[in-house]
């Protein structure tokens, strides 16, 4: 590590990170000039971005607590990302404090980020790794052993604001489909994903060619498309719906007038 210990020395600062963008997106400051630079544009096409992500991560925690009170006590946060307010492992454990918690990112600043701050918590721990890579996550030693998955425990398997990096909609449902099946019967998954609405869709169109170009590729996806992707799955109440219209909290503060454009499910495998 460098002098500031959340850096690792092989990370190139001048590389915008997927994870870092969505750090500076949420105000946090573990991001780069690059990171930077990087989302300026894209803000400027679409300035209600930062609110998208803060909505996204407010639907994340009362998913989590769905989760936890119904009873989940495996969780496995795929692109989890650089930590920040409301963790899953915070939201879960205070629910239930036998929660068991893996996160999973392949930015070298979220997993050292990650494992700093989950230093001394014997039911969380942060795995170096690619959701995109389903069977190499799911046979990691760590992950088996934290979540227990040979004993068969119904557990959730998060995507939150991640599968939209995934432009191929055959790998995409690929990838959900892997994960589904490797799922014990009673299992949930809760994704979140970025929409067009038929009222912003130049716009944000256009910030997510934007994206595209200069940081990651992506896609965005239709309610329909969604839905097409949680095939084998019961979707929970209210459906495929925007984030802020999920299971309202009067905690998370009013929600935006009118409804962003990243959509979000919470579906059980029968």
């Amino acid at each position: 590590m460098t002098e500031q210990t959340w850096i690792p020395e092989d990370v190139d600062p001048n590389r915008p990170s997927i994870a870092r963008i969505y750090d500076f997106y949420l105000g946090g400051n573990h991001n780069f000039p690059a990171d930077r630079e990087a989302a300026k544009p894209v803000v400027e096409m679409m300035p209600e971005l930062p609110d998208i992500m803060r909505v996204n991560r407010a639907w994340l925690r009362r998913s989590v607590r769905f989760l936890a009170e119904a009873g989940i006590r495996n969780f496995l946060d795929l692109g989890s990302g650089i930590p920040t307010v409301g963790n899953v492992h915070e939201i879960a454990q205070a629910v239930a404090p036998t929660s068991r918690v893996v996160y999973v990112d392949n930015d070298p600043v979220a997993v050292a980020h990650s494992r700093e701050m989950l230093a001394g918590n014997d039911r969380a721990l942060m795995v170096p790794g690619d959701l995109r890579d389903p069977a190499a996550v799911l046979a990691d030693p760590e992950v088996d052993r934290l979540l227990l998955l040979g004993l068969g425990e119904p557990m959730a398997v998060l995507m939150s604001a991640v599968l939209h990096f995934v432009p191929d909609d055959d790998e995409a449902a690929a990838l959900v489909a892997a994960y589904r099946d490797a799922l014990p019967s009673g299992s949930y998954l809760a994704l979140s994903h970025g929409a067009r609405r038929e009222q912003q869709a130049e716009r944000v169109g256009q910030a997510a060619e934007q994206y595209s170009r200069t940081v990651a590729p992506m896609k965005l996806r239709s309610l329909d498309d969604i839905a097409v992707l949680l095939e084998g799955f019961e979707l929970v109440d209210p459906g495929i719906v925007y984030c802020s219209q999920w299971r309202p909290d009067p905690e998370d503060g009013p929600g935006p007038t009118e409804p962003l454009p990243q959509i979000c499910a919470v579906a059980r495998k029968l």
